[in-house]
């Protein structure tokens, strides 16, 4: 095979007109120069008829430069016979692949050639690869375009190369736009350059300001749809073309001849190199079987290594267009807020997104391809619900109130053939826009979702073994720990499971998870003291040396959560409670770590808003069971720091959490209320 082409490396180079004309200068010249010096005299001449002088020299002087010009244009025909060596170096230095990598770099030997001979000797010419693409993804050249965009997208898969070419893309906003423009080539001929586009923006998402090019979640957005087909709509709405056209089995089977065609037209090229690159490669290895010991076929190897193409990649179930989309908006999320304010402007973004959260039978997609598409939908919702601020609370709006959406989540978690991935990513959104209360009751009448998150929390088959295990349990948990705020429905029916107390219990004495079972031990004890068992209040009393031994270690947080459970299970259960403190001699250590507690967050933070309020909790409930803890609590300085809570009222301690700057589940009971109940049993004027 190889000889093959070096023969037609000859034939095509022959076929130049460069190397026929360097031999017939070298020819002529040699036979000129042969005549002059073997020709005896020099020429007569008549110097008043001629008017010349020297005439010998100088033909001598012209035969030299005919001569060393057909030598110049013989080496350069031989250079140019040899660059396959370069060129297949540059190949493979450069991590092209297949045919369309040779391709490339022969246009790009060409457009080195064009530029070197613009301008001066001297001139600086900007030959790079890099330059190459961006200049071809601006041509008006389909060929060009596609050569360029798919460089770009190789160069960004190498640290080094990808660093280049975003320093020159950070500069040619003109560039960018042609990019960002080629995900609207909607035309079957465009087809390889969309899908190319769409995975170079996957790539550069990751630092662009949609804003700095106009209408680019628009387009981002049109991509959700290049799979769609028409659907089934309702007959009292449909007008009679519509509905004629979603029957004709003619124009159906068109354009699925059409989408099929458009979508598999590259992989099938692709195929057919690797095919022809895998019989090379095994007729080598099949000679090499009959003469292993023979040197001259090491060689051969050798050069046949050197002489091959890696292998291209086919096109994987990961190369859809509104995967890709779904991407590059998750990747938008991530820079910075104005990108998700102009995710949320996106008109009719977040229910294409939702579309794809369950199998659906209106694509051409293969059951594989849409596992794909349903964790990048699950993917990006859990993104966007994520997302603090003002802008945060729009797009979780926009996504809870749509009608799908819960239904979807919760065949999700009811499907048995779900993979884990889904089930995390599920718990994470439910988690996320739990932080709605009107939310979070709707999620409520979905009994499947709640059943189905507690047995990912408590009832978790085998020994965990890695840290995504580990995750989907926590992420589980916290889901149902949101959604046990303020929410005595949902505890209610949590507490239907008669073994739940105990399994959390276990979950208590876990460091992995202590922090979450906590949050929801003490949502049930707030909001459903009078359902507890007796079994039930037993277990409860069962967590208190771990929980007690805990806060006097725990910090910020951790030790609001701590604070929270504790003060719940003295309201309770205080005679449990009181009788631990005093059988573990820590009551002083307690009481202590209480107003130190006050005394340090005289300003509240984002991160523990509450801790304050958890602490006058506990202290109250304290001092309402047995008054003596007021004479404990003061011996450590409590009237001084109520005095300073008094002092120093925050509008953030009257809400449980932030996202950003917006905070979320307001209580019911100013902390100036909790202050002055205090102070009350305490005795203070």
């Amino acid at each position: 095979m190889i000889i093959i082409e070096v023969c037609a490396l000859v034939i095509v180079s022959f076929g130049n007109l460069q190397i026929p004309a360097a031999v017939v200068r070298v020819i002529l010249a040699l036979s000129g120069l042969i005549l002059l010096q073997h020709g005896g005299s020099e020429p007569a001449y008549d110097e008043l008829l001629d008017g010349q002088k020297n005439i010998g020299a100088t033909l001598k002087l012209f035969y030299g430069m005919v001569l060393v010009q057909g030598i110049l244009y013989a080496v350069a025909c031989m250079f140019e016979f040899f660059s396959f060596i370069p060129r297949r170096s540059l190949i493979r230095g450069g991590g092209f692949k297949g045919q369309w990598g040779m391709k490339s770099v022969n246009m790009y030997y060409a457009y080195a050639s064009e530029k070197c001979m613009q301008g001066g000797v001297l001139a600086p010419k900007k030959i790079n690869l890099s330059t190459f693409a961006m200049d071809s993804v601006n041509s008006d050249s389909s060929k060009n375009q596609l050569a360029g965009i798919r460089m770009m997208h190789n160069f960004l898969q190498s640290q080094p190369t990808k660093a280049q070419l975003l320093s020159k893309l950070a500069t040619s906003t003109k560039t960018m736009a042609r990019i960002i423009r080629m995900l609207d080539w909607t035309s079957p001929k465009d087809t390889a350059i969309r899908l190319y586009a769409a995975k170079v923006t996957a790539e550069l998402a990751k630092n662009l300001r949609a804003g700095t090019i106009p209408g680019t979640m628009q387009l981002v957005s049109a991509l959700l749809d290049a799979d769609r087909r028409l659907e089934r709509g309702n007959p009292l709405l449909d007008t009679d073309d519509e509905h004629e056209r979603r029957q004709d089995p003619v124009l159906n089977t068109e354009d699925s001849r059409e989408v099929a065609d458009n979508q598999f037209q590259t992989q099938g090229q692709l195929r057919d190199t690797d095919i022809l690159l895998e019989t090379e490669s095994r007729s080598t290895q099949e000679v090499g079987m009959n003469k292993q010991n023979s040197c001259v076929l090491r060689c051969w190897q050798h050069i046949s290594e050197f002489w091959s193409i890696p292998k291209e990649q086919l096109r994987t179930d990961h190369d859809l267009l509104p995967a890709l989309a779904m991407s590059i908006i998750e990747s938008l999320a991530g820079v910075d807020q104005d990108n998700c304010v102009e995710i949320s402007k996106a008109a009719d973004l977040v229910p294409k997104i939702i579309r794809f959260t369950i199998c659906r039978s209106d694509t051409m997609n293969t059951k594989a391809q849409q596992e794909i598409l349903l964790k990048s939908s699950l993917k990006v919702l859990q993104r966007l619900t994520s997302i603090g601020g003002e802008t945060g609370i729009t797009l979780r709006y926009k996504i809870s109130k749509h009608p799908f959406l819960l239904s979807n989540l919760s065949g999700i978690l009811g499907d048995d053939k779900s993979s884990q991935i889904s089930r995390k990513l599920v718990a994470g959104i439910l988690r996320n826009i739990a932080v709605d209360e009107k939310t979070r009751q709707e999620i409520g009448r979905f009994q499947m979702i709640i059943t189905k998150l507690m047995q990912a929390f408590l009832y978790s088959e085998g020994t965990m073994s890695t840290n995504d295990d580990h995750l989907s349990r926590k992420v589980a948990g916290q889901a149902l720990a949101m959604l046990t705020i303020q929410s005595a429905q949902n505890c209610l029916v949590i507490l239907k499971e008669p073994w739940f107390m105990k399994e959390l219990k276990i979950l208590i004495h876990d460091k992995r998870y202590i922090y979450v079972a906590a949050s929801l031990l003490r949502n049930l004890c707030l909001h459903a003291r009078s359902e507890l068992r007796e079994s039930d209040l037993k277990e409860l009393s069962h967590t208190l040396r771990e929980v007690l031994e805990r806060i006097l270690d725990a910090d910020g947080a951790e030790l609001e959560i701590l604070i929270g459970l504790s003060s719940q299970i003295c309201k309770v259960i205080p005679e449990d409670f009181t009788r631990e403190l005093d059988a573990g001699q820590i009551k002083q250590r307690f009481a202590k770590r209480l107003v130190d507690t006050l005394k340090a967050n005289m300003k509240p933070s984002a991160h523990c808003p509450g801790i304050r309020r958890a602490v006058l909790e506990q202290v109250i409930h304290l001092m309402e069971y047995n008054s003596r803890y007021a004479d404990c609590f003061n011996a450590f300085g409590m009237t001084d720091a109520l005095s300073m809570v008094e002092q120093t009222p925050s509008k953030a301690e009257n809400y449980r959490l932030f996202l950003g700057d917006e905070g979320f589940m307001e209580y019911s009971m100013p902390l100036s209320d909790l202050v002055a109940r205090a102070k009350e049993l305490m005795g203070c004027d």
